[in-house]
């Protein structure tokens, strides 16, 4: 779920993001102070547009909206207020993690690929990585399935050349760090970092 106010730029309204990445044909239903987007074809819900959200709800961010367990509750409140039966759920875990590679392996299709075992403490994920230094033993991060990229990509679950991968070692460039460096490579934490812990710029 990701969830976006704007208030000079675009008004009162919460923008509630469901499959950021969906491609196809939109719909959507308006009752009252709520518009409900879904997939034409599925009926599946995309999101929901919260009109005059600060009826509903306090949010003084301009872009994303930082979520918690009480905002939700407020967004499903005022879902079910304006008539529309559906309870969002989601998961406000954090997305960007430091992560432990414990095993490394070379993808049997791919020359520059890697197949990476990471324990990101609550669990362990396959991931598949190109960078050129990656290697067991480092201490890493790792955006996990459902985190937004600064570039507006967002992690999802994924087969690479056949294999599959659950989340992204990333580098200092695709995390958006001041003076990251320009040549590609995964950013190697120091030791200090605690497995699991989140990571934040």
């Amino acid at each position: 779920m990701n969830v976006f106010y704007n208030l000079e730029g675009i008004g009162d309204t919460l923008i509630v993001t469901l499959d950021p990445g969906f491609e196809g044909e939109v719909q959507h239903e308006r009752k009252e102070d709520a518009a409900r987007l879904f997939d034409e074809k599925t009926g599946k819900t995309l999101g929901y547009n919260l009109f005059h959200a600060s009826k509903y709800l306090s949010v003084s961010e301009v872009g994303p909206v930082e979520m918690n367990d009480e905002k939700l509750q407020l967004i499903n409140e005022a879902i079910k207020k304006n008539g529309f039966d559906e309870v969002l759920e989601a998961d406000f875990s954090p997305k960007f993690v430091v992560g432990y590679v414990s095993e490394k392996e070379k993808h049997p299709n791919a020359d520059k690929l890697n197949i990476c075992t990471v324990d990101v403490g609550d669990e362990t994920l396959q991931i598949v990585c190109g960078a050129p230094n990656v290697d067991k033993g480092q201490k890493v991060v790792v955006a996990k399935v459902g985190a937004v990229m600064p570039s507006g990509m967002v992690i999802k679950d994924a087969e690479l050349r056949g294999v599959a991968s659950s989340g992204m070692i990333c580098s200092a460039k695709e995390l958006a760090l001041p003076d990251a460096p320009q040549e590609k490579g995964i950013l190697v934490l120091e030791d200090t970092y605690q497995i699991g812990q989140p990571f934040t710029a």
